[in-house]
């Protein structure tokens, strides 16, 4: 397989299924920053802080991945077979999160991000994270998104936060509270 086809060369690319877009066409962006996303976790994954972490960062890439797939393809295309994303991969994140949580104490303010590479690392891996849920959830208002799509990107920036936290615990970084101008 080639890397370059230059069938993109005007500004255009294909959906799974062969129906051609424009590279800046919604559907583009939110799988291309679900990709971008993907990138953020092979990088937290490289922490040494989340060596012990690693399988379970490999399984959220995957599912990623799995995202991705599932918003190239058309909406109504079943010809075009693609990996599934379940509810069961939306409680995966939810008992890692609540195993977390356990080992950490209760939050009683807002949290400045950052304290620690590794940790701001996480943070930028969130951020994008709540991006791609607006980008997924503007598409869903003008195309069909299948809702467990939205409920992963939901859980998983909600897994993202309480990670940084574990991390900073693990890291003996502590944290920053937000203290409002008042």
């Amino acid at each position: 397989m080639k890397i370059y086809t230059k069938t993109g060369d005007k500004g255009t690319t294909a959906l799974f299924g062969g129906k051609r877009v424009l590279k800046s066409d919604l559907r583009i962006d939110a799988y291309g920053t679900i990709d971008e996303l993907n990138s953020w976790i092979g990088l937290l994954r490289d922490q040494e802080v989340n060596h012990d972490r690693a399988e379970e960062l490999i399984e959220i890439q995957d599912r990623l991945f799995t995202t991705g797939s599932i918003l190239a393809v058309e909406p109504g295309n079943t010809k075009v077979k693609v990996p599934a994303l379940h509810d069961s991969d939306v409680i995966f994140l939810e008992q890692k999160i609540d195993a977390m949580e356990l080992q950490l104490e209760p939050m009683k303010s807002f949290v400045l991000p950052g304290g620690h590479p590794s940790i701001s690392f996480g943070h930028l891996a969130r951020t994008v994270c709540r991006r791609a849920e607006r980008l997924v959830i503007a598409l869903g208002a003008v195309e069909t998104v299948p809702p467990v799509v939205i409920q992963y990107l939901n859980r998983l920036s909600d897994y993202l936060f309480v990670l940084c936290r574990f991390m900073t615990r693990e890291l003996s970084a502590g944290e920053t509270p937000w203290k409002p101008r008042m």
